[in-house]
């Protein structure tokens, strides 16, 4: 059986290759290390901003599955560092002779599969980021006024605390709490006439108002903030309803926060690849010098010229051989089962 993409390695070349192996594995340690770090943040932000995405909006896989592919990817950096680094001395590598082999296997197959599996997270999760955000965000604000209804009474202060850090107002625009009632109902007097007008020329029986909460106010603006009857030319002096900027934030939420989650599912995009092309790097390193070596007897200076390899043969055969060592091939099928040797015969007695 030919072996698998061979390599001649001299003894020059094999000292090169442990040397360049240990530098990429803690290059690759050190990018893993910033995977991880930037894991760690996108999740942090979703803890608060969690809240404005639908339930079943899969996002926040992204951030748990590239926490553990960097985890990987690091043990798979100070391992191949230390192996290298053993390779180099022949009386330091014999431990690492019986578990550097299943060690490539776990990392391939382990290591590689989350790294592909977060990578595609990264590059198909934040074109989904924008139909969670839409009902998310308008799923709080309808929320915004059940301060007393348990588990939506932190949905006000949620939402005012999106719309002063991001400087953020409504889903889309402000006039989004034009069409929703987010004063209380327990703030409100039945007996005002203006109230109840309000309540009863609505088919589904809410207040609503042309105003919007104070965390709209935008604290740059030279004048008070303006958060009631916004929509009437004539309620306030020298204020002109078509430019809000002047006085209130701009932008709506949603565009804020999708432009914000996908800028750091993008970062954490770009550390992964970096990440996966380096493991894949360190990995097949490896895996050449563990072969070249393992033809030496373990003596990365021993004489002669010697050879790496992927497998020790082709594919049909490593399956093959794979098959047979499971002991499979070596159950006798019931047609090739050898016969039962019948009874001697019992000689006759002498007359």
């Amino acid at each position: 059986m030919a072996p698998v993409l061979p390599l001649v390695l001299p003894l020059q070349p094999r000292i090169h290759l442990a040397q360049g192996l240990w530098l990429l594995s803690w290059l690759l340690a050190l990018t893993s290390g910033l995977t991880i770090l930037c894991s760690g943040h996108l999740l942090v932000q979703l803890r608060p901003l969690g809240t404005f995405l639908a339930p079943s909006c899969p996002f926040p896989a992204l951030p748990q599955v590239s926490l553990a592919a960097g985890a990987v990817a690091l043990g798979t950096g100070v391992v191949g560092a230390g192996a290298s680094r053993a390779s180099l001395d022949a009386a330091r590598y014999p431990p690492w002779r019986g578990v550097l082999g299943p060690l490539l296997v776990t990392g391939t197959a382990g290591g590689g599969g989350l790294s592909v599996f977060a990578l595609g997270l990264a590059l198909g999760l934040p074109g989904s980021l924008g139909e969670g955000l839409e009902e998310g965000l308008g799923t709080a604000l309808t929320r915004y006024k059940d301060t007393e209804v348990p588990g939506h009474c932190h949905a006000k202060r949620l939402v005012d605390e999106l719309q002063l850090k991001h400087h953020c107002c409504g889903r889309h625009s402000y006039k989004d709490w034009f069409g929703i009632q987010w004063v209380s109902s327990r703030y409100l007097d039945p007996n005002d006439q203006d109230v109840a007008d309000r309540i009863q020329s609505n088919v589904e029986g809410l207040y609503l108002i042309d105003g919007v909460p104070f965390s709209c106010c935008n604290p740059h603006s030279p004048r008070p903030c303006l958060q009631s009857r916004l929509s009437d030319p004539y309620a306030h002096p020298i204020f002109d309803p078509r430019q809000p900027n002047l006085n209130l934030w701009a932008q709506g939420c949603h565009g804020v926060l999708l432009g914000y989650l996908q800028g750091l599912a993008s970062t954490l995009g770009s550390m992964l690849a970096v990440t996966f092309l380096l493991q894949a790097l360190v990995l097949l390193g490896l895996r050449y010098l563990h072969t070249a070596l393992e033809g030496l007897g373990g003596v990365i200076d021993g004489e002669g010229v010697t050879q790496g390899y992927l497998f020790p043969g082709g594919l049909k055969d490593t399956l093959r051989t794979a098959w047979l060592q499971g002991g499979v091939a070596h159950r006798p099928a019931p047609e090739e089962a050898p016969p039962e040797e019948a009874p001697p015969e019992e000689g006759l007695p002498a007359a």
